[in-house]
């Protein structure tokens, strides 16, 4: 049996939550790369999440934060479209060996934060457009 699209909502709020959680804790452990790899999956499903309450259909299988917020039918500022494109580059640098190690070089403590705080800013922002349950 298929899940409803409440329960595929939920899914992905409740896997979001827990990917931040994971991120932060990663970050307090110095695996600044891995890090950054969670902030993209928090932001993935938090937009997946909004992409299935607005359209009331499934997300599709693409991992491009900036296409996601375009079916979100939310209206975002460039600057916070240009740093989901940003934020896109560390799912493809974490997980392709030829992209890991430049990556892995970039993510340092100061690289890393910037990007934590910029991910919590949008995740905060984003949730405040989950419909109330």
């Amino acid at each position: 049996m298929s899940p409803t699209l409440k329960e595929t909502i939920e899914f992905w709020q409740k896997s979001s939550a827990n990917d931040w959680k994971t991120a932060n804790g990663l970050f307090g452990l110095k695996r600044y790369d891995s890090c950054l790899f969670f902030c993209h999956l928090t932001l993935e499903k938090a937009l997946k999440s909004l992409v299935v309450q607005n359209t009331k259909q499934n997300s599709p299988f693409i991992h491009d934060l900036a296409k996601l917020s375009e079916l979100t039918k939310i209206k975002f500022s460039e600057i916070q479209i240009e740093n989901l494109k940003t934020i896109t580059t560390f799912n493809i640098a974490a997980r392709y060996d030829n992209e890991k190690l430049n990556f892995y070089k970039k993510c340092n403590i100061d690289f890393t934060k910037k990007y934590l705080i910029k991910t919590k800013k949008l995740y905060l922002w984003l949730k405040k457009y989950y419909q109330k349950k």
